[in-house]
């Protein structure tokens, strides 16, 4: 789905038919792939993505790629934040970890989906901008902290998923240590600025399992500067 798309679906009022480029976007770019996991599938049907862009580049939320939302960040491709949130196996009654709050989209989508949200923004402005706007839209399962999302929410532990959506050069042991027995965390790990693989950690007891998903390429890990 390209910039064409997003021109036919203009009305006669110059208002995108949102709702018609969000079920385009469930069904050619989710279903038609390997997104088969119901909640996550309606949880993408259901997010106003285009509320969670900058207002000139709402005509593109829904098309097959990710966008900028500014201070050197971006909301991730639909495929990706659907993939990564399928691959958690989430349930309602789950608490979810979320490092790298961004435009707050991908925490909406788990808000959708589970009982209560923990998200992370390094970024204070967009931090800011993402809890304003997640406030606005009812989200009161999910709660957004500034600062830094190294050393977790430790207070909110244990989680039974956690979901980190910036490329870190090694998956940090305090979110390792924050996750539930039997819970899966989800997370970009590889070389600064390079590709990354998708890895999934699986913690049963004492044991860690790490499995390798998919190459893909993410904004950096920040770190506060000590």
């Amino acid at each position: 789905m390209g910039i064409w798309l997003g021109l036919v679906a203009l009305s006669v009022f110059g208002q995108a038919d949102y709702q018609a480029l969000r079920k385009n976007m469930v069904d050619t770019q989710l279903k038609a792939r390997d997104i088969s996991n119901l909640a996550t599938l309606k949880a993408m049907g259901k997010v106003p993505r285009h509320l969670f862009v900058p207002e000139k580049m709402r005509i593109y939320a829904y098309s097959d790629g990710p966008l900028s939302i500014g201070e050197g960040q971006t909301i991730s491709q639909p495929y990706i934040v659907a993939y990564m949130t399928q691959a958690l196996k989430l349930r309602p009654g789950s608490r979810v970890l979320e490092i790298g709050t961004g435009s707050g989209y991908q925490a909406a989508v788990l808000a959708e989906i589970v009982d209560s949200v923990y998200t992370i923004e390094i970024v204070e402005k967009l931090g800011l901008k993402a809890k304003k706007l997640l406030k606005s839209l009812d989200y009161d399962n999910i709660t957004v902290r500034i600062g830094d999302g190294y050393h977790g929410w430790k207070e909110k532990a244990p989680f039974d998923a956690i979901i980190v959506t910036a490329g870190a050069e090694q998956i940090p042991e305090p979110l390792i240590d924050q996750l539930k027995d039997g819970g899966r965390m989800i997370i970009p790990v590889g070389p600064h600025r390079g590709v990354r693989q998708l890895v999934l950690v699986q913690k049963k007891g004492e044991k860690v399992k790490k499995k390798n998903l998919m190459a893909v390429r993410f904004v950096p890990f920040t770190r506060k500067k000590e």
